[in-house]
C-alpha cells in the first residue's frame, strides 16, 4: 500500500488520531470507512481556500487515485484539539464560507441501507433531526434505535424536542458536521483540519453541533450558547442540533450512559432557549 502512494521507502509510525492514519514522513496513511466520502473530501480539499485555516491535503496515488483498497494519504498537520470551542465556532463560520458554493453531494441524498454502518447510523440521525417525525423512515426500513434505559431515554427526549421545532428559512448548503474535537491546534500556526465530513443543512446547524458537544463533553461553559446568538435561527440551530446528537445516541451501539448524562443536561439548557 505505501508503495502505492511512493512512500515505499518510508517507516510507517502509528499515530494516535487521525482516524488510525499511519504516519510516513510528511504524509499519513488512513483507512476509509466510506470511499464515496473520502475521494469527494479529498478532491474538495485538493483545492480548497479557507482564511486562517491549515488544510490536510491529500496525496494523490501513483495512478491518480484518492482512495485505493480502502485507504488514503495526506499531508501531515502539526497539532492536537484543544478546549478552544469559541475558536472551533470561529473556524466553522470561515470554513462554510468556502464551502457554501460547493454542490450537494449524490450520496448525501441516499437513504441509509442494510447492514447498517456508522455512516448510515449518522445519516439516520441527522434526518431525524429534520423529518416530520423522527426516526420513522428509519424504524419502517429496519433499523432499531437502542433497547437500553439510556437509548430509550433519548428517543423520549427526541419526540419531546420534535413539538418545539418551527419552519426555519435558512438555506442549506455543504457543511462539515463534527467539528467538534477534529480541529488541531500547534503553537505557532493557525488552525488545521485533515478531514471533512458532509451535511447539507444551514452552516449555523453545523456551529450548533460543536456548542452542543462541547457542552455535552467538552467541559465548555454555559455561556457559550449565548455568546453566537447571533447567528442565524441559532435557538432553532441549536434544537435541531441535540436533536441529532440524541438521535446518533439512541441509534449507535457504542453509546453510553456516561455520554448520555451530558447530553440530556444539553437538551435541558436548549430547550429553555426554544
Amino acid at each position: 500500500m505505501r508503495g502505492t502512494f511512493g512512500l515505499r521507502e518510508v517507516t510507517p509510525v502509528a499515530l494516535g488520531d487521525w482516524d488510525g492514519g499511519w504516519r510516513c514522513g510528511d504524509v499519513v496513511l488512513s483507512p476509509v470507512a466510506d470511499h464515496a466520502r473520502a475521494a469527494w473530501s479529498a478532491k474538495v480539499r485538493e483545492n480548497l481556500k479557507v482564511d486562517g485555516l491549515r488544510l490536510a491535503r491529500p496525496v494523490r496515488a501513483t495512478d491518480g487515485r484518492y482512495v485505493v483498497s480502502g485507504w488514503r494519504a495526506d499531508t501531515y498537520l502539526d497539532g492536537v484539539p484543544d478546549a478552544r470551542h469559541d475558536e472551533v465556532v470561529s473556524v466553522s463560520l470561515r470554513l462554510h464560507r468556502s464551502t457554501g458554493a460547493l454542490e450537494r453531494p449524490r450520496f448525501l441524498s441516499q437513504q441509509p441501507v442494510a447492514p447498517y454502518g456508522d455512516v448510515d447510523v449518522f445519516a439516520a440521525a441527522d434526518r431525524a433531526a429534520w423529518e416530520p417525525v423522527p426516526l420513522r423512515a428509519l424504524k419502517l426500513g429496519g433499523m432499531q434505535p437502542a433497547t437500553s434505559p439510556d437509548g430509550q431515554r433519548s428517543l423520549q427526549m427526541l419526540t419531546q424536542l420534535s413539538t418545539l421545532r418551527k419552519q426555519v428559512r435558512t438555506p442549506p448548503q455543504l457543511v462539515h458536521g463534527d467539528l467538534f474535537g477534529t480541529v488541531l491546534f500547534a503553537a505557532e500556526d493557525g488552525p488545521g483540519l485533515t478531514d471533512i465530513t458532509p451535511y447539507w443543512r444551514p452552516a449555523a446547524w453545523a456551529a450548533g453541533v460543536i456548542v452542543v458537544d462541547a457542552l455535552s463533553w467538552g467541559g465548555a461553559d454555559d455561556g457559550l450558547l449565548r455568546r453566537w446568538t447571533d447567528l442565524p435561527e441559532w435557538p432553532q440551530m441549536l434544537l435541531r442540533a441535540v436533536m441529532f446528537r440524541l438521535a446518533v445516541h439512541a441509534l449507535h451501539p457504542r453509546s453510553t450512559p456516561e455520554a448520555f448524562a451530558g447530553l440530556a443536561r444539553t437538551a435541558d439548557m436548549v430547550r429553555l432557549m426554544v
